[in-house]
């Protein structure tokens, strides 16, 4: 499997495997450049921060212009209000509209809602739908990785979703 890992300041980053790495340095809002890392492409990942809603929109035309159809989208548990007893304000707008920008696309995307990120290394991990309280509170980084990684082999798992992802 060859991969473009697409970074805005890649020198932070050395390539683990430049024999099917290839290490794009570019900023997501750079809708050529972001278009053209894209280009050959099967799957695009997209953990981000910032103005989400600016972003998911340029994913989606950038996907849309390519021809890329799957989209692998990590967000954050409590966007829909669904972890029992807590409310979390207006930090999760962001989130929550890039979502809904991703929900109303014709990709075929999984949104991903995970816990608090823990530094376990167990793999093991509960998932909720859209609608559904979430359970739990945290996620290790090795479960998260590990759904990422089927999701991104596996087509047509959990397209047009968004998981809550917990420690099970």
């Amino acid at each position: 499997m060859a991969l473009t890992l697409y970074l805005r300041r890649a020198a932070r980053l050395a390539n683990p495997d430049p024999a099917r790495v290839r290490i794009v340095e570019g900023d997501v809002l750079d809708r050529a450049a972001l278009e053209a890392a894209m280009q050959g492409q099967d799957v695009v990942y997209a953990n981000l921060a910032g103005d989400m809603a600016a972003q998911a929109r340029n994913i989606i035309a950038a996907m849309q212009a390519v021809g890329l159809k799957r989209l692998i989208f990590v967000s954050s548990m409590g966007i829909y209000g669904e972890v029992p007893g807590e409310r979390y304000r207006s930090v999760l707008d962001p989130y929550r509209d890039s979502a809904a920008l991703i929900e109303a696309s014709d990709l075929d995307y999984t949104i991903l809602r995970p816990g608090w990120f823990a530094r376990d290394t167990t793999v093991s991990y509960q998932l909720t739908q859209k609608g559904e309280p979430f359970r739990g509170h945290e996620v290790s980084l090795a479960s998260l990785s590990d759904l990422i990684a089927k999701l991104a082999l596996t087509p047509g798992l959990h397209v047009s979703s968004s998981l809550g992802v917990s420690k099970a």
